[in-house]
Formats: structure tokens, C-alpha cells, sequence
């Protein structure tokens, strides 16, 4: 495993992490706790230190997996969660980034973590309106003097938000979250730049691009279960990334090389980006996601 300083934070974490929205059951699989632990005990295995969940990945589901999962080595992890949703059934949430809320949120998440502190509390992908409220930020400030939470970070959406992550420092933001991929890569005009400028830390979120780009999929291949929220998308938009997912296999992709391994080795390869964090549904996707490290 590799590891990267995570801006100012100057917290250590591998640049493979484990994103964890899948375990809460919109991604077309029921996660049981056996399994998710057999997941996240092989990442410890190949040196991952870093999770990231949030609130609403199911209503507290995931964090609940993970905190059984890892309870009698929290020492071990760098665990990073978020805050402003409550998931409702069928793809529903709703919004919730008022102080009062928010501390609520983070006692509900503390308590599904079985632990007493978090790496990393994210304002989770909220409006401008609900980011521009000083009594959030100095709330924050507040539980990190508590020691209930050692640094703050922004998931930030959509991932051209400047107005956001140009105001991360003077709200003690220490970690941007953004959606990049090589079928995305609008936070390299200015969102990146930013980052680099404030010493931030980047957690490149998506950057299997919701899996089209492990290259297991092609154009007219569709997601027909109704619990996986690719089912939602258009199948228009899908097939147009796919056929440029087929391009990038043939033009840019080394031949022979794990294509999933290959575009978090791409994400990797920016500077500004210090880890990446991929779903995974089973620990033979986590090793196929270390592979990465071989690339960069």
C-alpha cells in the first residue's frame, strides 16, 4: 500500500479507500454483517486505512455494518463520515443541516460506529444557502473542541462548486470530497487548483464512474434491478459513457492491464487527488482496486 498526507489534516491514509454506499443496499445487493466484514477485513489485510461512509447510506445501514465490522480495531482506521441527510425509503432523502440536526445526526452515527470520535465529518452535498450558515460552522468548531470529531470536510455538489470549496478554510475545512474520474474531470479546472492552494485534502469520489469504468459493462447492457440506483439513470447517458469507456480501453489503457486498477491509478496520478475511494461488493473487488497502487 502507498499513503499520502491528507492536506492539512496530516493524517497518513492509504490512497485506496473503501466507499460504503453500496452496504446501505441501493447498488442491487443485501449486505449482511459476515459480509461486510470479510470486505473490510481483507482491506486491512492490503494496508487500506481509510472508510468512508455517510448518514443516509441507508438510515445509519452502513455505519452499522461498519461499526460491528470494526469495533475491536478502531484504532486501526481512519473512519470518515457525513452529515445533512435522512435517507427514506425508494432513493428518497431529505435535507437536515441545521445545528440542532446535525448533532443529532452525528450522537446517531457515533453510536451505529460503535466509537466515541470520527476522523472526518463531511458536509454532505448541501446547497449553498445551507453552507453559508455561520452557526453550522462554529456548531463544528464546537464538537471538534469536544474531541467527538477531528477534522471537517466538504462533499461538495456538484463538483463544480468553487463558491464552496473557495470558503473551505475560513470555515475549518480541512478535506474536499469530489466526484472525478476519467469520465468526469470538471474538478480539474478549478476545483483541484483550489484544493492544491488551501493545502486540502482530495477524496476523489465515483472514480470507477458508478462502475463503467471496471470494464465489465458495454453500450446496451442495462441495470434492470430496481434496487440499484444506476436503474434510474437514462439508458441513453449510460450507452454514451460506455462507448467512451470502449475508446479509453483501446486508445489509452495499457493492454493487458485491469481496467478498474487502471482508472484509480488515473485518478491517482494527480497530485492534488490523495486517495480514492471505491465501492466494492465483495473482497475480490478490493484487491482488484489495490491493484491500483501498482500503476502509480
Amino acid at each position: 500500500m502507498k499513503y499520502r498526507r491528507l492536506g492539512k489534516t496530516n493524517m497518513n491514509v492509504s490512497v485506496v479507500g473503501v466507499g460504503t454506499w453500496q452496504f446501505g443496499g441501493e447498488w442491487g445487493v443485501n449486505y449482511t454483517q459476515s459480509r461486510v466484514e470479510t470486505i473490510l477485513h481483507r482491506a486491512k489485510e492490503l494496508g487500506i486505512n481509510l472508510i468512508d461512509t455517510a448518514e443516509c447510506y441507508g438510515d445509519h445501514t452502513s455505519e452499522r455494518f461498519i461499526g460491528k465490522a470494526i469495533k475491536d480495531q478502531r484504532q486501526d482506521w481512519i473512519l470518515a463520515s457525513k452529515f445533512g441527510h435522512k435517507f427514506h425509503a425508494n432513493f428518497d432523502r431529505t435535507q437536515h443541516f441545521d445545528p440542532a440536526s446535525v448533532i443529532q445526526q452525528l450522537e446517531d452515527s457515533l453510536r451505529a460506529l460503535h466509537t466515541d470520535y470520527l476522523d472526518l465529518y463531511q458536509f454532505h452535498s448541501g446547497s449553498n444557502a445551507h453552507f453559508d450558515n455561520p452557526d453550522l460552522w462554529e456548531t463544528l468548531a464546537k464538537l471538534k473542541q469536544a474531541g467527538k470529531i477531528r477534522h471537517v470536510g466538504l462533499s461538495v455538489s456538484p463538483n463544480t462548486n468553487l463558491y464552496q470549496v473557495d470558503k473551505a478554510s475560513q470555515n475549518g475545512i480541512d478535506v474536499v470530497q469530489v466526484v472525478y474520474n476519467r469520465l468526469d474531470r470538471q474538478a480539474e479546472v478549478e476545483i483541484l487548483p483550489s484544493c492544491i492552494q488551501q493545502d486540502l485534502g482530495v477524496l476523489a469520489r465515483v472514480p470507477l464512474a458508478s462502475g463503467l469504468l471496471s470494464g465489465k459493462y458495454k453500450p446496451g447492457d442495462r441495470f434492470t434491478n430496481p434496487d440499484d440506483v444506476r436503474s434510474h439513470r437514462e439508458n441513453e447517458e449510460i450507452d454514451a459513457q460506455l462507448k467512451e469507456v470502449g475508446k479509453i480501453q483501446l486508445y489509452e489503457a495499457p493492454s493487458g492491464v485491469d481496467m478498474a486498477a487502471w482508472a484509480l491509478a488515473w485518478c491517482l496520478r494527480d497530485s492534488a487527488v490523495t486517495a480514492v475511494i471505491p465501492g466494492c461488493k465483495n473482497s475480490k473487488q478490493v484487491e482488484a482496486n489495490v491493484k491500483a497502487i501498482s500503476l502509480i
